[in-house]
């Protein structure tokens, strides 16, 4: 066998790879780019995977498409602002009992570092707390710049939501004959290869946003739970953190933990702060043992190592509204091709059998 024959297999099979990779560098880069319009089309999207059998339901019963997605849109605002509306007051109230015990929690913080495993000196613990506030203060010119970029970036955020609602609306409204539209501009032959995908990768999208949801209501639940029983505040707040983190997969569950352990260490001291440790460990592992392998599983056919690299490039190009997407968007793009990978091997089974 010459040489040509076997490096000519290994040089295709290197240069797909290069040409895969390229054009995945080239679709972040465009995505990175263009976020203020990627990232609301996408959110449009995985909010329409909830809404849009509220709406067919209401259009089955006779009632039109317009007046069907409005309803269905204004019933789930009024939800979750009835949900804010009920947070705000706990929030508020325990903000201000939290702020009265910072600094006993901060003298709990320093026995601890003074007279616990650690053994460090009080002066010298005093001596870090005094540069870092003279750090602050140093500091304060890019403290102000950087409100100013918060600002900026809270009207992108605004812009970005409003037309994340419109794209809803028109999207549970007339979803389907956009769809058609697009499946029109493939070639007529692969229609059906496409509309069939676009099929699959709706129906995972859907699995996982409801899926997660349940997840996360019962994450929360169950943490809630124990917070109020270990007696840690800010316990109303703290469920909606861990039920908005479960849509982050992997670290968002021990971003909130250490959140409420901190709040726990704040209020309560070392051992609450232990207890709540625990109690998040406990739940987590039901999660990872019984409830995403059971609910999620099906949906996503992702590996671990899949899901923390398509996590970490989508932080990276979005900051955190990579992090809430791209799970969802990696496994949506992977049942499309899939479908399609599956639907030329179908097509290839036939041809040899006539």
């Amino acid at each position: 066998m010459s040489t040509g024959r076997v490096l000519w297999p290994v040089a295709r099979v290197a240069l797909n790879v290069l040409l895969i990779a390229a054009g995945v560098a080239l679709a972040a880069w465009v995505a990175a780019r263009l976020r203020l319009v990627v990232v609301p089309v996408l959110v449009a999207l995985l909010v329409s995977t909830l809404l849009v059998p509220p709406a067919d339901a209401l259009r089955r019963r006779g009632w039109p498409s317009i007046p069907a997605t409005l309803f269905v849109m204004l019933l789930s605002s009024a939800a979750l602002a009835g949900v804010i509306a009920l947070i705000a007051p706990a929030l508020v109230d325990q903000v201000g009992d939290l702020q009265r015990t910072v600094e006993d929690g901060i003298q709990e913080v320093l026995r601890w570092l003074t007279q616990g495993p650690l053994g460090l000196e009080r002066s010298a613990v005093e001596d870090a707390v005094d540069d870092a506030v003279a750090g602050i203060r140093d500091n304060a010119g890019r403290i102000g710049r950087g409100v100013v970029a918060g600002a900026t970036l809270l009207v992108e955020v605004l812009a970005g939501l409003l037309l994340a609602i419109v794209l809803a609306f028109f999207f549970v409204h007339d979803g389907r004959r956009m769809w058609r539209w697009v499946v029109s501009l493939a070639p007529e032959r692969h229609r059906e290869v496409v509309d069939g995908a676009g099929h699959a990768a709706w129906c995972t999208t859907t699995a996982y946003v409801r899926g997660v949801a349940v997840i996360a209501i019962v994450d929360a639940a169950l943490i809630g739970l124990a917070l109020l029983v270990i007696g840690v505040p800010l316990v109303v707040p703290l469920m909606v953190l861990v039920f908005l983190g479960a849509f982050v997969p992997l670290i968002g569950a021990v971003l909130t933990g250490a959140v409420a352990a901190l709040v726990a260490l704040i209020s309560d001291g070392v051992v609450a702060a232990l207890l709540v440790v625990g109690a998040i460990t406990v739940i987590q592992q039901l999660e990872g043992d019984l409830l995403y392998p059971v609910i999620i599983g099906r949906a996503i056919r992702l590996h671990g190592v899949a899901i923390l690299l398509v996590l970490t490039a989508g932080t990276v190009i979005a900051g955190i509204a990579g992090a809430l997407l791209c799970v969802p968007v990696a496994a949506a793009v992977w049942t499309a091709i899939d479908h399609v990978r599956r639907a030329r091997e179908q097509a290839a089974v036939d041809a040899n059998s006539t």
